[in-house]
């Protein structure tokens, strides 16, 4: 057998955490290598290239801040990025710093395994290369394994069968094709406007609705641009002290202390200005049922004006509290419903009973098919890191370690798994943050982290077991304070995965996180156990 390939620390995943994971420890001098399962970098921008997909952040916020350089130079298009753009911005990134020399492409980890002797890691891939590294840097994404519901017959269908999730690299026509597509969550809502153009008729399978705010979407405003980057590094630090670390314009004033006229006034006008910053009408949309039911009574009428059938309309109403799911930003969702084309299927009254060779069969009548596109989501947070079969002290696995949920420290560290650090990993904000400042975030905190230890001759670094189950309990006690665990099945509480454990995963406001991250550091890392 060859001699495994050696390390100071390995990054799995070559989305923008793996880049700017490998840019940071690269910095510290450390031999850094990628491993990514795809055959071209962007993590999620490479594999969802569905039709519409695009960033739900604005872009001037959804990219790098390490750099000012970087920030300047590049030009975006669009208010909200599109998929093409982005990744063509992460290729631009790796060109620029000279990443790419250090990722190596096409290979998915099958085993990362902890030799207590040696306090290093042993990798293998599926390819059966070895390598072994100091430090594991799990770079693999929130939303990264996507989810195949176990319809009976889907082997059957003769048709084309796609997933929005792992969408081919070459253009799809669906022109003259008639076409269904299962689920009404994030990608569809972007996807549906588009294929509906396309396709001869479009039938949407909806289980549960989304609420879906429109995101007014337009060309870069030129003006606009040139002040955020007269002024990037303030601009940056304000957005970083909000909730979710977003440009949000939170409102500090609760929807039940204003008369009905004015809440319906600051309604229209966050409606008109679109997008997630929605949720930040009212400080209490989250936290108060009947601050929560204006919102959702708001936009239930703003549904029944726009969709003309009125069956059709109650359907896509949620019948959910807003926010328990990430809210959903669109170009022309509902209108697309009033397209002669466009049909809907409630699967709570005609659920699907299986996949045949030309369709789908529900209990009331069988639909036939050209194309069957599932947009059917992810194993969200774990999925990625669960399908590696990782073992640490006395060769537990991680299995074993989150079969209750996913136990963990910041959601950066895991106790009996010395020397790995996770990127937005459950029990961080993640998914509830902007994902880049998450990830710049994360990655510093970690080569602060090595740095101390390399100041400190110390080989070998964890969470100890008390501290991970207090931050556990801390995660869910913020969570249990909101009106998110319980509002609805969500993949933040992994309802969407069958057998998946109950637990609210994502860290609920991103300052304070960062005031305990820091806080901690400044502590001499207090509640890491070193050797």
């Amino acid at each position: 057998m060859p001699k495994p390939s050696q390390f100071d620390a390995v990054v799995i995943g070559a989305g923008f955490a793996g880049l700017y994971a490998l840019y940071k420890l690269r910095s510290l001098g450390l031999k850094v290598k990628v491993y990514e399962a795809g055959s071209g970098l962007g993590g999620t921008w490479y594999w969802n290239r569905y039709p519409g997909a695009r960033c739900d952040v604005h872009s001037l916020e959804y990219s790098f801040q390490f750099s000012e350089a970087l920030q300047q130079e590049w030009i975006w298009s669009e208010k909200y990025a599109p998929q093409a753009e982005i990744l063509e911005y992460a290729n631009h990134v790796a060109d620029r710093f000279d990443l790419r020399k250090d990722i190596q492409f096409d290979t998915r980890i099958s085993a990362l395994t902890f030799d207590d002797a040696s306090n290093l890691w042993i990798g293998k891939t599926q390819a059966r290369e070895t390598f072994s590294a100091r430090y594991c840097i799990m770079a693999t994404g929130c939303l990264s394994v996507h989810n195949v519901p176990d319809f009976a017959g889907m082997a059957d269908f003769q048709g084309q069968l796609l997933h929005t999730g792992q969408w081919p690299h070459e253009p799809i026509e669906f022109h003259n094709q008639e076409v269904g597509i299962i689920g009404t969550g994030s990608s569809a809502i972007q996807a549906i406007p588009i294929i509906a153009e396309q396709a001869k008729q479009l039938t949407v399978f909806q289980r549960t609705a989304s609420f879906s705010i429109p995101a007014h979407n337009a060309p870069m405003d030129q003006e606009y641009e040139r002040n955020v980057k007269a002024n990037y590094k303030e601009f940056r630090q304000h957005n970083s002290q909000r909730y979710a670390a977003l440009n949000n314009n939170p409102s500090h004033v609760s929807a039940l202390e204003v008369s009905e006229e004015e809440r319906r006034e600051i309604f229209e006008q966050r409606w008109q200005e679109g997008g997630l910053p929605f949720l930040a009408s009212f400080n209490d949309l989250g936290t108060e049922q009947e601050a929560n039911n204006t919102a959702v009574e708001f936009v239930h009428g703003k549904i029944k004006e726009i969709v003309k059938d009125q069956d059709t309309a109650e359907l896509l109403c949620p019948k959910t509290v807003m926010g328990c799911k990430r809210l959903c930003v669109d170009t022309d969702y509902y209108k697309t419903f009033n397209r002669d084309n466009v049909s809907l299927v409630d699967l709570n009254t005609s659920p699907i009973q299986r996949i045949t060779q030309n369709g789908i069969q529900t209990s009331d009548r069988e639909y036939r098919f050209d194309a069957l596109i599932l947009a059917t989501g992810f194993d969200a947070m774990t999925g990625a890191l669960l399908a590696i079969d990782i073992r640490g002290v006395a060769n537990k696995s991680l299995a074993e370690h989150w079969e209750n949920g996913p136990a963990n420290f910041l959601g950066l560290t895991m106790s009996g798994f010395p020397n790995m650090f996770m990127i937005t990993g459950p029990g961080s904000p993640s998914v509830l943050a902007n994902m880049i400042v998450g990830i710049e975030q994360h990655v510093d905190f970690i080569a602060d982290l090595i740095t101390f230890m390399q100041k400190n001759e110390k080989f070998r670094v964890e969470a100890n077991s008390e501290s991970e189950a207090n931050w556990v309990k801390l995660v869910n006690s913020i969570a249990d304070k909101t009106l998110f665990p319980t509002g609805c099945n969500s993949w933040y509480t992994g309802a969407n995965i069958p057998g998946k454990p109950r637990i609210f995963m994502p860290y609920l406001g991103y300052p304070s996180y960062v005031e305990k991250c820091n806080e901690i550091a400044a502590n001499d890392y207090r509640d890491f156990e070193f050797s």
